[in-house]
């Protein structure tokens, strides 16, 4: 297919998806059953269009002042790629499979208007509705952080301490271009483009052999966080496909106890063979009992109680950019009841000294430090531990990081902006009694 195809199957695409109201996921994988003469290079370029179009769905339309697809296409074409209308022109131009021509009327628009008027919903491609969540965080700084929320994500991989060593899993990928992240000692990072296909990590000999993960580098520093240690008894308490669950077992370094489970049984579904290809034995999954009976016999003897909590998602905007089109206000109030749910269950579970890693990929105060003052009012016998004192004794950057996040006396953020991660909260607390 042509640049000029591609154009024209995106705008298809987007038309599908409002029409129907389909995730996009949804409708690109139907797109592409449909379409098999498209090559997986041409799969890759029109779902870049497709999501970079949603990253910046509500600045486009502001842009070209319409709100169709074609025009939202247009207007990141111009805001996210940085063609001019010349370079836009030429490839809508009419011509066999590519779009109409560039108006009279859109050639003003990508030259003349901009974004400098624009409210911050719009100049930072988010929902209104979310406006004063995000201003309470960031105040005046909240566009520029919905703009690094509205990037594309690097694949962020996490060495598995337990099968190699990061140095010689970077050299036996190194024609991934694979990179050490900034952060994490056990990170690896492959820079992708806005047409790149995600590599064929899967298919990696060290992926295979159980040496890789893929996983966010704020998802990776969340788990070194909880400073879960060998011989410790844990407890990943919203466990799900178990990515976190790995990490606490390389950190344990095979001794002690840990325990997986989840209120969604279907969610553990994948952890069986992700454990075993981790060469992780010292891991129990416990199938939920809906009254949490399968954590009957740990009642006040953990060390560690993971909480990777539900939530709105909010800070993983960059990986999936339409469910921040999707979310509503409810889906908030649902999350914060469901938050305090897993909190309550998890205080009756630690042992005196023990400790709570409350984990969110949300960057909104209510999921983040004002659900863990609502629990220390509830929770007299808990404290938090402070952030600093919890990031100083890991690793080398310690300081830098805590420089780069954005503490509150709960916890400390990660936001893709100010340490190029998934945004990730993270609060430790210690049971004092």
């Amino acid at each position: 297919m042509t640049p000029a195809a591609r154009l024209s199957a995106a705008i298809e695409l987007l038309q599908t998806i409002d029409d129907q109201r389909v995730p996009a996921a949804q409708a690109l994988k139907e797109w592409g059953t449909a379409h098999r003469f498209a090559g997986s290079g041409d799969r890759a370029a029109i779902s870049g269009l497709v999501w970079d179009v949603l990253r910046r769905r509500a600045s486009s339309a502001w842009l070209m002042g319409s709100d169709t697809p074609r025009a939202r296409l247009l207007g990141m074409l111009h805001l996210e790629r940085k063609l001019d209308a010349d370079q836009i022109s030429a490839l809508c131009d009419g011509s066999r499979f590519a779009p109409s021509a560039v108006t009279d009327t859109e050639r003003s628009a990508l030259i003349s208007n901009s974004l400098r008027s624009a409210p911050p919903p719009i100049a930072g491609d988010y929902p209104e509705w979310l406006d004063p969540y995000l201003a309470e965080v960031f105040g005046e700084d909240r566009v520029a952080e919905a703009t690094a929320m509205a990037s594309r994500a690097p694949l962020d991989l996490r060495v598995n301490t337990l099968k190699a060593k990061r140095d010689k899993v970077l050299a036996s990928t190194a024609h991934l271009g694979t990179m050490e992240t900034p952060w994490s000692p056990l990170g690896l990072r492959i820079e992708l483009g806005a047409d790149a296909r995600n590599p064929g990590i899967h298919a990696e000999e060290a992926f295979i052999k159980g040496a890789l993960e893929v996983q966010d580098e704020g998802s990776q520093l969340a788990a070194l966080l909880s400073a879960a240690k060998p011989g410790e008894q844990v407890i990943d308490l919203c466990a799900g496909a178990g990515g976190k669950t790995l990490a606490l077992a390389a950190m344990m370094g095979g001794k002690g106890r840990l325990i997986a489970t989840d209120s969604d049984k279907r969610q553990l579904a994948p952890i069986h063979e992700r454990l075993s290809r981790a060469g992780i034995h010292n891991c129990d999954v416990r199938t939920p009992k809906g009254d949490g009976g399968e954590l009957s016999d740990i009642r006040g003897s953990a060390d560690l109680v993971m909480i990777d909590a539900p939530c709105t998602g909010t800070g993983t905007w960059r990986r999936n950019p339409d469910a921040k089109w999707r979310i509503r206000p409810g889906a908030l109030e649902q999350r914060l009841k469901a938050q305090a749910e897993v909190l309550d269950r998890a205080a009756p579970l630690v042992k005196p000294g023990g400790r709570i890693a409350y984990v969110t990929c949300s960057v909104l105060s209510a999921e983040n430090g004002g659900q863990i003052r609502e629990f220390l009012a509830r929770s007299a016998d808990f404290a938090v531990i402070p952030a600093a004192e919890t990031v100083t004794a890991l690793w080398d950057k310690a300081e830098d990081f805590t420089a780069a996040t954005l503490q509150s006396a709960e916890g400390l953020l990660m936001t893709p902006r100010r340490t190029g991660t998934d945004g990730f909260y993270v609060s430790i607390l210690t049971r004092k009694s």
